[in-house]
């Protein structure tokens, strides 16, 4: 198996959404996003699998290594191996991808997020950064362009902070700030014990509220000039909004279960958004 071939296994075996908005770009940066998305999973695989945080400081350590190890030419592992072809096509630096990696330690540092302001932080490290890579790679010729994709990764980020409140919680972790769960009279234990109390799902609608605001925003910045080039990642605004509308639709259910779109939902929305665009009610979100 190739370097390509790696990566495009992992992006299919993982089953998300970025998968689908891939499928229609042309091959150098279908091969360039995809190895991206492959890095990511790489590194958040690590704090996601591990159950003993100094083993996976230390694999992260070994990343930081390996990013200076791609940049001088000598990438071992086979997705850096597969990201070296892009790096100058696509304007993806060292400092981009080191930001991602410091998202990572900050999920083996902390586990709850005294407020909105410093859970930006974080979703700015492993989804603006993120979007920003994803920017240049699907061809952004605007500077604007970049704002927008920050302000779409945070959105989206968000967005999956909602759907994985219980999952994240059994792994003892609390993203929703904890001014909101108090504003809201919500406790860390209720969510640490799936009890579905009476403010939660106001503060559900609360969060959603605000990442609905962040995807209006994130589309008000993208230019006309780039539009076109950019309608992977509106593919994946459209996919995560049609998300969020179904969390809404549950009630917020979250706690004792994973809600999801199904694959051939995911596959009609992104051929819809990449034909029509984001629906009108999705620019208005």
């Amino acid at each position: 198996m190739n370097p390509d071939e790696y990566c495009a296994q992992k992006a299919a075996a993982s089953g998300s959404s970025f998968y689908y908005a891939f499928l229609f770009l042309p091959p150098e940066r279908r091969r360039a996003i995809t190895a991206l998305y492959a890095y990511c999973r790489e590194v958040d695989d690590i704090v996601d699998e591990a159950s003993d945080p100094s083993v996976a400081h230390a694999k992260l350590a070994w990343w930081v290594q390996e990013i200076d190890r791609l940049f001088s030419g000598s990438a071992q592992h086979p997705v850096s191996r597969a990201l070296a072809p892009h790096l100058g096509s696509f304007g993806i630096t060292r400092t981009r991808l080191l930001q991602i990696i410091e998202g990572m330690q900050m999920d083996l540092q902390q586990t709850r997020y005294l407020d909105y302001q410093s859970l930006q932080r974080y979703c700015h490290l492993v989804a603006g950064v993120v979007g920003e890579i994803s920017a240049g790679i699907f061809g952004a010729t605007v500077e604007t362009t970049l704002s927008y994709a920050r302000a779409l990764g945070q959105s989206l980020q968000l967005v999956n902070i909602l759907r994985d409140v219980g999952e994240d919680a059994r792994r003892g972790r609390i993203y929703l700030p904890i001014d909101d769960l108090q504003r809201f009279d919500v406790k860390a234990a209720d969510l640490l014990n799936a009890r579905y109390v009476d403010g939660f799902t106001a503060l559900m609608g609360f969060e959603a509220q605000r990442a609905r605001s962040l995807y209006r925003d994130a589309l008000a910045l993208l230019p006309e000039a780039d539009r076109r080039a950019q309608r992977p990642g509106l593919i994946m605004g459209a996919i995560y909004l049609s998300l969020l509308d179904e969390l809404e639709h549950t009630g917020f259910r979250v706690l004792h279960q994973r809600i999801a779109l199904t694959p051939l939902r995911k596959l009609w929305i992104a051929w819809r958004t990449w034909v029509f665009g984001p629906p009108p009610r999705l620019a208005r979100a």
